[in-house]
């Protein structure tokens, strides 16, 4: 048989699965470890499928759970050749995803594996017959209270909302080639999920939790067929301690292997720091925050390309207003706003004129659904995000 996979004994990409598509019912995909050195997914999704077999639960819909970066899994580490989180860029996917499309080099491990990983997916998709639900399971190299993050669409939102943990909206303004973007834009529900420490046995605990919780949440799970929903959802709460309900990102610190980046040790998600804090170093000498704020995912192991994030706490009512000015489509308004135009190709993307739209910060357009795409000199483009449906 094939090798085992960092001891987990796995065979492939799939971990298991359980119950069938139908018309109309959901189907729940999980992914674990797609970063090799974060199995604790994988052990919580056994665990889930483990008890629904034993108990001969009859789903309405499909579970179906993947394992991320096998290469990886197998030596340990985050990723072999390039990080298997960063690679669902447009053009990778097209390279994947069409056989006449000029191939990915073979020199890469996750080359390979992204293809396969996408067939699974692509397959999933395929065979539901009803709405996809994808949840992406992590853990972090710091101490971490768990946490959620996704693309910030009414759909995902109220997913993220049937579980109890702090929310973490624009990261993925941050960073280019999650899966999660990609799978959004094909019309998936996704959440992602970090559950604590890498290595800490309370992080499979707390996805193990968080997977009931989904499952209840999709109307998959009949009566009396799930371990108390209760008490899972006690563990969460207290596993997220005094963290705020909701934060954005506001900066990240991108790092090279050149850089000699280092963080100062003791630091954990979601820790207050003031501004001009020596929070790491590098070759140039102290790396101090900008601003005061919490600091995100600080980086503690060889490898990665994120030195830390910092957010920042916000009211959770701007949610609430946010949805209700989505679902009036406020954002039909936007072009009449001087300095606002559409983008002449592209009706969903729009460029912002700041020496004239001055009073119209970034936070406006992420309340109206959309992402900041870049910068072009004085002017901000911005993109609604696709499939903002409640």
């Amino acid at each position: 048989p094939p090798p085992a996979h960092g001891g987990l004994d796995l065979h492939g990409h799939e971990i298991g699965r359980h119950g069938a598509a139908a018309a109309g019912a959901p189907t729940l995909v999980v992914v674990a470890a797609l970063h090799g050195n974060e199995p604790a997914g994988i052990h919580a999704a056994r665990r889930v499928l483990a008890r629904l077999a034993r108990d001969g639960v009859a789903l309405r819909g499909s579970l179906v759970a993947l394992a991320g970066n096998l290469p990886a899994l197998a030596a340990r580490r985050r990723f072999i050749d390039h990080d298997l989180n960063r690679a669902w860029t447009p053009e990778r996917v097209a390279a994947v995803a069409d056989p006449t499309a000029a191939p990915l080099p073979a020199d890469a491990a996750e080359n390979a594996t992204m293809r396969a990983l996408y067939g699974h997916l692509a397959a999933a998709m395929s065979a539901a017959g009803g709405p996809v639900h994808v949840l992406d399971l992590h853990t972090t190299s710091s101490r971490s209270a768990p946490f959620v993050l996704f693309a910030d669409t009414l759909r995902n939102r109220a997913f993220a909302r049937a579980f109890p943990l702090p929310m973490v909206l624009g990261l993925e303004e941050q960073i280019e080639g999650a899966m999660l973007n990609h799978l959004v834009e094909q019309g998936c529900v996704c959440v992602g999920v970090e559950g604590g420490q890498h290595d800490a046995p309370a992080a499979v605990d707390n996805l193990e939790a968080l997977l009931w919780l989904a499952l209840a949440h999709l109307g998959m799970l009949p009566p009396h067929a799930a371990p108390d929903l209760a008490a899972c959802r006690d563990r969460l709460v207290r596993a997220r301690g005094d963290v705020p309900p909701a934060l954005e990102v506001r900066y990240r610190h991108a790092i090279g292997p050149a850089d000699a980046f280092r963080m100062a040790p003791g630091y954990a998600n979601f820790q207050p720091v003031a501004a001009g804090e020596a929070i790491a170093s590098d070759r140039c000498g102290a790396v101090r925050a900008a601003e005061a704020g919490r600091i995100l995912m600080p980086l503690y192991q060889g490898q990665g390309e994120d030195g830390f994030f910092m957010t920042r706490a916000i009211d959770p009512r701007w949610l609430d207003v946010s949805t209700a000015l989505r679902q009036l489509r406020v954002c039909r308004l936007l072009p009449l706003l001087p300095g606002v135009r559409r983008h002449p190709v592209d009706r969903a993307t729009l460029v912002v004129d700041t020496r004239v739209a001055r009073w119209f910060p970034l936070q406006v357009f992420h309340l109206l659904g959309y992402r900041r795409r870049r910068w072009d000199g004085a002017r901000l483009v911005v993109s609604r995000r696709g499939h903002d449906g409640a």
